[in-house]
């Protein structure tokens, strides 16, 4: 059977959800085990402030898992779409099973579980709710990370769409069941017509906008 495209699209709202579940278990475990929580008005100002930055880093560590991988930089393109709730990395080349299943995962364990547990032994509280909204935030990565372990011989590119992907097989994939994944169509080949590094969206420009200016608000403030 010849290879082709079948496109992928995650299901919004089930992410949603799921990041929402991943944050209350997450709470209620550091509840349950981090004990002598001294917290100050400081602290909240600075993951307010941090938070974005960080979220920021959680793409950019994406991009190092393709590059180191096997991609090439000029194929990667960076995005900010608040609108649909994202900030994403797109690799716009096909890619290894190797290499997409590392990339999901890295995130997660590096500025999630890795910084997770350095916070509660320092008992850093900025750093365990930055790794607790960075792993809340890994729902969309885990999904695909846990679906794709159970393909074989397959390609993954992105194109445009920050909410969808192809995968790139010989086997019929248009009827295969997977969690927080829809099927969208297939194609022979997919269409790339924006390859810029960085694309922001006009809402969220306006969003950073207000981000920035509340955040000089809170230090104003606070001093």
């Amino acid at each position: 059977m010849k290879k082709k495209y079948y496109l992928f699209e995650m299901k919004g709202a089930f992410l949603q959800i799921l990041s929402i579940v991943i944050l209350i278990i997450m709470g209620l475990l550091t509840f349950l085990i981090y004990k002598p929580i001294n917290v100050s008005d400081i602290d909240f100002i600075i993951i307010f402030l941090i938070m974005i930055p960080y979220l920021v880093v959680h793409e950019i560590l994406h991009s190092i898992s393709y590059v180191l991988n096997g991609a090439k930089f000029k194929n990667v393109t960076y995005g900010v779409h608040l609108e649909k709730g994202v900030l994403c990395c797109l690799c716009k080349q096909n890619i290894s099973k190797r290499n997409i299943l590392i990339s999901l995962i890295t995130p997660f364990v590096v500025i999630g579980v890795i910084t997770y547990i350095i916070g509660l032994i320092t008992s850093n509280f900025v750093l365990i709710v930055l790794s607790v909204i960075n792993i809340a935030g890994c729902s969309g990565d885990l999904v695909m990370f846990f679906d794709f372990l159970r393909l074989k011989d397959f390609e993954y590119s992105e194109y445009d769409n920050p909410m969808a992907f192809g995968i790139y097989s010989k086997k019929d994939l248009s009827k295969k069941k997977m969690l927080g994944l829809k099927f969208i169509e297939t194609k022979d080949k997919l269409e790339i017509k924006d390859l810029k590094k960085v694309t922001v969206s006009k809402f969220s420009i306006i969003v950073l906008i207000m981000y920035f200016v509340l955040g000089i608000i809170n230090i104003v403030l606070y001093i």
